[in-house]
């Protein structure tokens, strides 16, 4: 999981890093010290889950919320009070100050359930396109999943444990799956492994062009420039 952490108090994040830090399926994108910045952070990164202070001098986490619609909130606060309008925006959980551990498990947990149609849907078309190469992916487009046709694809490039995919409508979308898986399920005839951490859809290339130190650029169909692996160039070339 992807997990955004914000509260105005640098103590309080310290601590529920250090214990989310311990979660083998849980990387810590980024942290936020106010509302405003956690807006900014949350469209920036599309985190999969936020755990959101309340109350914070700018913006408070209802504000957040409103602004930025995450995908997913456990709120922490010190206050008991503003439980039922947690859950009425659809928190996932609500802990208070100081978090227990067992019930940060607990919203861990739940967070878990909430991804898992993802995982669940990625086995179903995985199975459909067992006797064949994938003919789209799903992918996170901030509070959703879409299906993304690969001849929609320009390229992909590798963020992680996950991969985002860069589509003909200018979006770049999350996927939960390696460089390495992905290219093993796209048809080569198709896609090209042009560097260790890009991978093309070759109708979407034009041309390929030295560079100043005697490498190359692939240059796609809407301008952009990528850089050519040497490893990757004359397999490219053929």
């Amino acid at each position: 999981m992807r997990v955004l952490v914000v509260d105005d108090e640098p103590l309080a994040r310290a601590g529920l890093r250090i214990r989310l830090e311990r979660e083998a399926d849980v990387a810590i994108v980024g942290e936020a010290d106010s509302g405003l910045a956690a807006v900014e952070a949350i469209r920036t990164l599309a985190p999969d889950l936020v755990f959101l202070d309340v109350q914070m001098p700018d913006l408070d986490g209802f504000d957040v919320v409103r602004e930025a619609r995450p995908p997913r909130v456990v709120f922490v606060t010190a206050h008991e009070q503003h439980a039922l309008r947690a859950f009425e925006v659809s928190a996932l959980d609500y802990l208070l100050k100081p978090v227990d551990d067992a019930r940060l498990q607990d919203a861990l947990a739940k967070a878990r359930r909430a991804l898992a149609p993802d995982e669940r849907l990625e086995r179903l078309l995985a199975h459909l396109d067992a006797r064949t190469f994938a003919r789209r992916l799903v992918a996170r487009d901030r509070d959703r999943f879409v299906l993304v046709p690969v001849e929609e694809i320009r390229y992909v490039a590798a963020a992680g444990n996950y991969a985002e995919i860069h589509d003909t409508a200018g979006r770049a979308l999350l996927v939960r799956a390696t460089l390495e898986s992905l290219e093993r399920r796209l048809d080569p005839a198709e896609f090209a492994r042009i560097h260790r951490s890009t991978l093309v859809r070759l109708a979407c290339a034009r041309d390929l062009r030295p560079d100043a130190h005697g490498d190359f650029d692939l240059t796609l169909d809407d301008g952009t420039r990528l850089p050519v692996g040497r490893a990757y160039r004359d397999r490219l070339l053929r």
